[in-house]
C-alpha cells in the first residue's frame, strides 16, 4: 500500500462513519471549489488545495513521499518527537518501519482543528437541538479554539520526521468518526438503562477494559450509576475537540438524558449539573484507542502488514 493510498482510505473510511449525510460532506467539498474558483493568483497561493478533496482538515500526510510503500505501522495516539526518534532507533535495529502515525493532528493539520468542529453541528441537530441553535453556539466556539490553537508551534514535530526522512501523517476526525458509529451502534443494540449499565457495556470492549485496568475506566461525571440513562446521545466523540458548553440547556429540551462523550471541561460539567443532564466520560485515550483500531483493522484489510503501538495507542484488532 502506498501512503497515498492510505490517505485516500483513510478518508473514505472517515466518511462512511461520518454522522452527515454523503450529500453534505459533498455539497462542503463544492463549497470549497467556489470558493477557490474565486481566488485570484495571489490568493490561491496560500489556498489550502486538500481542502477541495480531503473533509476533514485534520487527517493529513505531514511529511513523505505519496509513493512510499506502507507494510509496517507505528502508531500512536499522540506522536511527538520522542515517538518519531524512537521510530529512528528501531529502524536502525532493523525494525523496518514505514509510518509514524498519530491520531491526534499537527502541523497544518493542527492549525485548521478548527474546521472540523462544524461536523458537531449535524451532531447535535440529530439529538434534537435546533440548528439555528447549534451554529451560534458552534460560532463562539470554534473562533475560540481558532485563537487558542494559533500560536502553537505546529510543524516543530513534522521537522524531526523530515530530519530523520521518516514518513509521517496523522488520522484524527476520521478515527474520531469510527469510534462514535461504533459506540453509537452499540448503546442500540444494548440499550443500558443507567448510567451504571452503560458503564458495562463500555467496559464489555477491550480498550475500555484496558483502560480501566490501568486506573482510568469510563466514569459518570455529572449523574451516579444508579442514575437512569433516559435517552442516549453519543455526542461527544468527534468533531474535532470539545464543543460549546451552553449546549445542554438546548439537550435537555430535546429530551435527551444522558451523553456520552470522550472528555469534559469543568464549564461543560458545570453547564450539564445545572440542565440535569447526565454526562457518562468513556475515557479520552480508550476511546480514541478505539477509533484507531477501527482505522487500522481496514488498513490491514487493504494491505498494511504489521502494526507497532506507542504514544498511548493499545492495539486490539476486531479482523
Amino acid at each position: 500500500m502506498q501512503l497515498q493510498k492510505f490517505y485516500e482510505t483513510a478518508i473514505a473510511t472517515g466518511r462512511s462513519a461520518d454522522p452527515r449525510p454523503q450529500s453534505e460532506i459533498d455539497r462542503q467539498l463544492a463549497e470549497e471549489k467556489k470558493a477557490y474558483d474565486k481566488l485570484d493568483k495571489k490568493e490561491r497561493e496560500f489556498f489550502d488545495t486538500e481542502r477541495l478533496k480531503n473533509p476533514y482538515a485534520d487527517t493529513r500526510i505531514l511529511f513523505g513521499d505519496p509513493k512510499a510503500e506502507i507494510k509496517k505501522i507505528a502508531a500512536g495516539i499522540d506522536f511527538e518527537a520522542a515517538e518519531i526518534l524512537l521510530v529512528h532507533e528501531l529502524n536502525k535495529s532493523g525494525a523496518k518501519i514505514d509510518l509514524a502515525l498519530s491520531h491526534h493532528p499537527e502541523g497544518i493539520a493542527l492549525a485548521k482543528l478548527d474546521s472540523v468542529m462544524r461536523l458537531q453541528e449535524d451532531l447535535y441537530a440529530e439529538a434534537g437541538v435546533p440548528v439555528n441553535v447549534i451554529e451560534k453556539l458552534m460560532d463562539k466556539e470554534t473562533a475560540r479554539v481558532l485563537r487558542s490553537i494559533h500560536p502553537v508551534n505546529h510543524q516543530k514535530n513534522i521537522d524531526v520526521a523530515r530530519a530523520l526522512k521518516i514518513p509521517y501523517a496523522c488520522t484524527h476526525t476520521v478515527a474520531d468518526n469510527l469510534a462514535y458509529r461504533f459506540v453509537e451502534k452499540l448503546m442500540a443494540k444494548k440499550k443500558p438503562r443507567t448510567l451504571g449499565e452503560i458503564i458495562d457495556v463500555l467496559l464489555g470492549e477491550p480498550e475500555f477494559a484496558e483502560s480501566a485496568r490501568r486506573g482510568v475506566p469510563p466514569l459518570a461525571f455529572v449523574g451516579s450509576k444508579s442514575s437512569k440513562a433516559g435517552k442516549i446521545a453519543v455526542s461527544g466523540f468527534t468533531g474535532g475537540t470539545s464543543g460549546s458548553a451552553e449546549v445542554y440547556e438546548s439537550l435537555k429540551h430535546a429530551g435527551i438524558g444522558t451523553e456520552i462523550a470522550m472528555h469534559m471541561r469543568p464549564d461543560a460539567q458545570k453547564e450539564a449539573e445545572k440542565h440535569h443532564i447526565n454526562v457518562l466520560i468513556a475515557g479520552h485515550i480508550a476511546s480514541d484507542s478505539l477509533g484507531m483500531n477501527l482505522l487500522l483493522d481496514e488498513m490491514q484489510k487493504a494491505g498494511v502488514k504489521e502494526i507497532v503501538a506507542l504514544g498511548g495507542f493499545t492495539r486490539f484488532s476486531r479482523r
